[in-house]
């Protein structure tokens, strides 16, 4: 009886207190696909405590959302911000999106580090003015929590990263002995706090690993609940076989499989997107928990320097720089380029020309001229063949260059986005048009990706409902990432909520200017704290690094 009495004073006391701010006469949209409904939301403590009628509740702070949509803040799949970080950590591009929680890492994480891979990233590093002071993620997370940031954020460690700290760049199979280190680091990773083990399977070193040392990986990874998430290791010619690889990697690793920006790369392979669609979901009726993402536009965004076969990458980028400037190896070089032939994901023959090809961000200060212009521009500019003028680029910038490609057709990309098991992915690092990040010319995708959803896709063309994109930005990605108290407007999960209007949200990002916000976001709280009010900067840093 005494228990029960204390219990009946506590819930008397908790409801007593005023809240730290309600949210008044918004549209609910909870997530979960549910329709929208009316009522006000309670946070306390950075917490939800409340949902319902609470206009006589005592709050310090109040939010009128009249006429507006209250949602979940968004979940970004694959973010890329783990450097981006660190040099503003307000995160612009991402807030203005309504992005709350990013998960990024993908196949070369952040950590673990040691002294040769800084040296060989040195270009990178001294980019974005960062001097790596950790090693491994318990390291990294310190550093976040200290500094601040505007959005969560998450990890997986890249079986890419291990494979450098045990092998280097070198393109050849571990012993093993070598392959038990790599699972070490990756166990040592999840005890850390990643929240699985990642591939990105184009980028050398990468395809060097063969699918029994991924197996290997993936099944440390799983026994702490982890999941594994891919770059496939083709998503053109041969996804087929590189869809087969994550199945088996999922069904032999006993771990559930995420497949990152879901397409089919290449005018060879436009209209296969049902294919694909039809696979995966005979993968899931036969038991592999597999699920994908996708950022809906039909031009990627990738290294530059994967445009050229897998073995010129042997050694990493100063060997791929020596190569290039030896003359018998470019030409061989160009002629698997220019072959339609060949085993690997050949970006060449993807597009319809140089000209599908946008160079985005450099490092050389002498290239600066060229970011925003195709390789056909360029070839003019410079009078050079097209292919001369990748491999000029290429040497001049180091490796460094970034690239926009356009190798999708919308309807493929319009149908993978309408799957019930896809969710939503940034794949670009947060960024603003201010300071060092806002020289660059990313994708417009990294400023626009979710907004660009709800115009186009939600409000213009009705390919989805509100309710079902909030899910895929919401709910979906929480569930897929084992987020037990986010993604869902509901008591008792934290507060990561976006206030905006449906009927004027949008993207302005284009490929010929970029570096622009999304506009209609009218608040949003990341953790209960506005990192955005009244369409504006905080500049708070209420995000938490989300550990497994």
């Amino acid at each position: 009886m005494r228990v029960l009495i204390s219990l009946i004073l506590w819930v008397a006391a908790a409801a007593a207190q005023p809240y730290d701010l309600v949210i008044r006469n918004g549209h609910v949209i909870d997530g979960t696909g549910s329709p929208w409904y009316a009522a006000d939301i309670g946070i306390r403590s950075g917490r939800i405590a409340a949902i319902g009628r609470l206009e006589g509740a005592p709050a310090r702070r109040t939010l009128d959302a009249r006429g507006m949509v209250v949602a979940p803040g968004f979940i970004d799949m694959l973010g890329q911000s783990e450097m981006s970080i660190l040099v503003d950590p307000h995160l612009p591009s991402k807030i203005y999106q309504g992005i709350t929680t990013e998960i990024t890492g993908e196949g070369g994480s952040i950590a673990p580090l040691n002294g040769a891979i800084i040296d060989a990233d040195r270009v990178t590093w001294e980019h974005y003015g960062l001097h790596p002071d950790w090693t491994d993620f318990r390291g990294y997370f310190a550093r976040l929590r200290k500094q601040g940031m505007g959005i969560n954020l998450a990890s997986y460690v890249g079986a890419t990263q291990v494979r450098r700290m045990v092998l280097g760049d070198d393109d050849r199979a571990p012993t093993p002995a070598e392959l038990d280190r790599m699972k070490a680091l990756v166990r040592e990773a999840m005890q850390q706090g990643a929240i699985g083990v990642s591939t990105s399977l184009q980028y050398a070193p990468a395809p060097y690993a063969k699918t029994e040392e991924l197996i290997a990986l993936a099944s440390e990874a799983a026994k702490f609940g982890g999941t594994y998430a891919s770059h496939i290791r083709d998503e053109g010619n041969s996804i087929d076989a590189a869809l087969d690889e994550a199945f088996r990697i999922g069904r032999e690793a006993h771990i559930p499989v995420e497949i990152w920006h879901l397409k089919t790369s290449g005018k060879k392979n436009w209209g296969r997107m049902p294919e694909v669609i039809a696979r995966i979901e005979a993968a899931r009726r036969s038991g592999v928990d597999v699920a994908a993402d996708t950022y809906a536009y039909t031009a990627a965004y990738n290294s530059f320097s994967a445009i050229v076969p897998p073995w010129a990458h042997d050694g990493g980028d100063r060997k791929l720089i020596e190569r290039l400037k030896d003359p018998a190896t470019r030409a061989r070089i160009r002629k698997e380029m220019e072959s339609p032939e060949g085993d690997w994901n050949n970006e060449w023959q993807q597009v319809t020309g140089p000209e599908g090809f946008i160079i985005g961000a450099v490092q050389n200060p002498k290239l600066m001229p060229i970011q925003g212009k195709t390789i056909a521009e360029i070839a003019r500019l410079w009078k050079k063949d097209p292919i001369d003028t990748v491999f000029d680029i290429l040497i001049q910038d180091e490796a460094f260059t970034g690239v926009g490609l356009f190798v999708m057709s919308e309807p493929d990309v319009a149908l993978a986005l309408q799957q019930p098991w896809v969710s939503i992915c940034n794949d670009s690092q947060g960024t603003s048009p201010e300071g060092i990040l806002g020289k660059e010319h990313p994708h417009p995708r990294a400023y626009g990706t979710f907004p660009h959803i709800l115009r186009k896709y939600v409000r213009e063309e009705h390919k989805l409902t509100l309710e079902d994109a909030i899910r895929k930005f919401s709910a979906l990605p929480a569930e897929r990432m084992r987020f037990a108290d986010r993604g869902v407007l509901k008591q008792g999960m934290w507060a990561d909520v976006v206030v905006f209007d449906p009927a004027t949200i949008r993207d302005l990002a284009t490929f010929e200017n970029p570096n622009q916000l999304s506009e209609g976001m009218r608040f949003v709280l990341v953790n209960g704290v506005p990192v955005v009010e009244e369409g504006k900067m905080t500049n708070a840093l209420p995000g938490r690094v989300l550990t497994h």
